[in-house]
């Protein structure tokens, strides 16, 4: 049978965990015996073929930083982001092909081949970053058999190991992204609410406060910068984080500086640092209000507050959210660890449901009792042309079809009308987001659906949205007259960029697949 894995893909560590005999979830460690990876790339400067991932690619990093890459999760979906190297343009959507390729790999030495997995990724991804995601994972010959947002994972994970009951709150505040997930838990059965993030909020953030107060200190004593180079800049970054971690243990944190005007021993207290970040908690607090707004819910509604991520870790944060809650938060679990176990349940939950036979019985019954309700985590709607009551004149507006928080899966359909006489197509595009001004809402896609000639105007043209369980969105616009109509699903170009390879243009009874390009 085959194995049935979780993926965390995360910002600055990665981790896979797989499925045992009896439906419970393992870390599986990577060839250096660690059991969460580092999400670092080093491309070797005296043979092209060898790229090193993980700590090797750390390590590497300071010797020639312009052939690493780190932290590439925060431009997953960006399309103008490249890293050249050796004449080659690196998109995310490869690079972060190559750190799930070592997971991949050392998992199947350990454990036998793997091809079915579910990724993990931030609840606040929108379609083109889920997308990418998933494409990330089938460049390196995986199946991604679904997604999962991160919260819901470790949710999941914390809901099958520990007495969770009533409105849960999850505060996931990893390396690179925030998020934060309300639902209702009662025993094995998960109803998610809402969520909110930061796709750019996290450790990496903190760091960097840290790395400027060095550089200050640096300055004060010496006049002059403490980083010259890009290696510098490597190895300060790594000593940033360490004085993190320190932080988070004790008060003080002592290191010694070496620039080019001599050496100096600097000490950051605990309070210097929560200084330097509070701008930055402030962020999650404000969305943490916000979702427990949109679930129509007080502090006081909150049962139960579970920690995901590293940053977690951090006093002020548990500090602060038992000064919201008035409770201390759950930290009764590997907090770097809990996404990708979960995943592997939601994999594990998600075979049974798609592929029942592949999945062994004691895998089946281990989680047989495990039911969970996911929902949208944005709006999906189309670009329209309504006229509006007071001026008769028609305006451009966003029409949302699928709101945020309905739950999994779903359907839903509007009726809309051609605009001229004699119109030959009509221009459809797919939006993310909850404004119905045009121009504060991500265009995902836009297509061209065709009409017949010759027709009046006002024919109804019918827009369907879907959602499925997988996190995988199909849209079809329909002529309803003719029964000519376009489905997309969405996927992308190697340069990130949403594609035509998803389209289907239906005309009549005939169905046309559009050319992959």
């Amino acid at each position: 049978m085959a194995n049935i894995v979780g993926i965390d893909l995360g910002t600055t560590f990665s981790a896979l965990a797989m499925l045992n005999a009896i439906g419970k979830p393992e870390i599986i460690p990577n060839a250096d015996g660690e059991r969460l990876t580092p999400s670092a790339i080093f491309f070797d400067e005296e043979n092209a073929e060898i790229i090193r991932v993980g700590i090797e690619a750390i390590n590497s990093r300071h010797l020639n930083a312009q052939r690493s890459v780190r932290w590439i999760k925060r431009h997953m979906g960006d399309t103008d982001y490249r890293k050249n190297i050796d004449g080659k343009d690196w998109t995310p959507v490869e690079l972060s092909g190559l750190i799930l390729k070592k997971l991949k790999q050392d998992c199947s030495a350990e454990r036998g081949e793997i091809r079915d997995a579910v990724i993990s990724v931030p609840a606040h991804f929108d379609e083109v970053r889920r997308r990418a995601t998933m494409d990330a994972g089938a460049s390196i010959g995986l199946n991604v058999i679904a997604i999962v947002n991160e919260p819901v994972a470790a949710a999941l994970y914390y809901a099958t190991t520990r007495e969770v009951s009533g409105r849960v709150l999850v505060y996931d505040l990893g390396g690179g992204t925030f998020d934060v997930t309300i639902m209702d838990v009662k025993g094995r059965e998960m109803d998610i609410i809402c969520s909110q993030g930061d796709h750019a909020l996290g450790g990496i953030d903190f760091d960097q406060k840290i790395l400027e107060i060095l550089q200050q200190s640096y300055r004060d004593k010496f006049g002059a910068e403490l980083i010259g180079s890009d290696e510098d800049r490597a190895k300060y970054e790594d000593e940033a984080e360490d004085v993190k971690k320190t932080l988070s243990r004790r008060a003080v944190a002592k290191k010694m500086l070496y620039g080019s005007a001599g050496r100096m021993r600097v000490e950051v207290t605990r309070e210097i640092f929560e200084e330097a970040i509070s701008s930055f908690l402030a962020r999650t607090d404000i969305l943490v209000e916000v979702a427990l707004e949109e679930a129509g819910a007080k502090p006081s509604d909150i049962d139960k507050v579970l920690l995901v991520g590293g940053s977690t870790r951090i006093p002020l944060v548990q500090q602060r959210l038992e000064k919201m809650f008035g409770f201390a938060p759950e930290t009764t679990v590997n907090v770097d660890e809990c996404v990708a176990l979960g995943a592997a349940l939601h994999a594990g939950l998600t075979m049974i449901r798609t592929s029942p036979d592949a999945v062994p019985a004691g895998i089946a019954s281990g989680l047989q009792d495990i039911n969970l309700t996911d929902v949208c985590n944005h709006s999906y709607g189309t670009i329209c042309a309504p006229i509006d009551k007071e001026t008769g004149r028609r305006v451009i507006e966003n029409r949302i079809i699928l709101k945020k928080n309905t739950p999994l899966p779903c359907e839903e359909s509007q009726i809309f009308y051609t605009v001229s006489e004699g119109q030959k197509e009509v221009e459809v595009t797919i939006t993310q987001g909850e404004d119905s001004t045009a121009e504060y809402v991500n265009r995902i896609a836009t297509h061209r659906l065709q009409l017949p000639p010759d027709r009046p105007p006002d024919r109804p043209i019918k827009v369907t949205y879907s959602y499925d369980l997988n996190q995988r969105m199909h849209c079809k616009f329909e002529d309803v007259e003719s029964g000519s109509a376009l489905e997309v699903d969405l996927d992308l170009e190697g340069d990130g960029s949403v594609s035509d390879a998803g389209t289907k243009k239906k005309t009549g009874k005939k169905l046309e697949h559009s050319k992959v390009k």
